[in-house]
Order: C-alpha cells, then structure tokens, then sequence
C-alpha cells in the first residue's frame, strides 16, 4: 500500500466525553467518526457513564450484502459505535481489546438499533455487552467487548 492516511485536523478528540453528555455534547464528539457516523449513517441516540444507544436506518444502497442481507459488519460497526459511546462517557479513552459478535437472526426491519450497557468496569478494563434489535422488535445480534482504558 503507498501513501498514508492523514486525519483532518479538526477530526482529532483529546479526551472523552463528560459522563452525562448532551446531545450537542455527543453530536460535535461523534460527529467527525469518518466511518460509522459519515459512511455507514450512525447515529448515537442516547449516552451516558456505561450506556449507550445506536442507531441506524437501513439503506439498500450501504448497508447489504450480495444477497440482499444486512451486511455482518453493518450490525457490528452499529454496535462498536453504542460501545463507543458508553464506554467514553465519563472517561478520558477507551480501546477495544475484544469482541464477539453472535448473530442471532436477519432481519426484515427497516432500521437497527444498539444498545450498550457496562457489565463491570475497573480502573483500566471494561466488559460490556451490546444488544442488537430491529424496529419490528426481533433480537438480531449480541456482542459483547472488552476494552482497556489507558489513561
């Protein structure tokens, strides 16, 4: 691969977000995500201290995959994006160790929805689960992550 990647300047965060963030707070944090939030249209709906809520509308166009199926990696980036918003809040970073994702069924629905919630943290380790469902209330996925908290 040539080249090399270079953030816009104003896409850098120092810290995190405070732990009962508005939602002002969580649009100008989230906002220059260049991934979830530009490309794949995530939204956070809801964050504070270990929680946090996702959401997504299903676009034909982005989010299938050659069968005409929700793409695997469509329902995990929605539910990295609710971890992200939990584990950030009230905290100065957060960074994935790990992840399992268990797919429980597809969907017919029209929009995703993640759910975040800490399991138990520590000073520098987290364990949190994410719960996907749809809009016609079907369970389509569970993850669930690990995170380290450097600072």
């Amino acid at each position: 691969m040539t080249g090399s990647f270079e953030a816009p300047a104003d896409a850098c965060q120092v810290g995190g977000l405070p732990e009962r963030p508005t939602p002002d707070q969580i649009d100008a944090f989230f906002r220059n995500d260049t991934f979830a939030y530009r490309q794949a249209d995530c939204r956070i709906v809801e964050a504070w201290k270990g929680h946090g809520v996702a959401e997504m509308d299903i676009d034909p166009a982005k989010h299938l995959n050659a069968k005409g199926r929700v793409m695997g990696g469509a329902v995990f980036t929605l539910a990295d994006y609710a971890f992200a918003a939990a584990s950030l809040c009230g905290a100065s970073s957060s960074v994935s160790l790990s992840s399992t994702i268990e797919f429980m069924k597809g969907t017919e629905g029209n929009k995703l929805v993640a759910t975040c919630d800490v399991d138990r943290t520590g000073r520098k380790v987290g364990f949190y689960t994410i719960d996907v469902t749809d809009d016609m209330g079907e369970h389509i996925a569970r993850v669930v992550t690990t995170c380290y908290h450097p600072a």
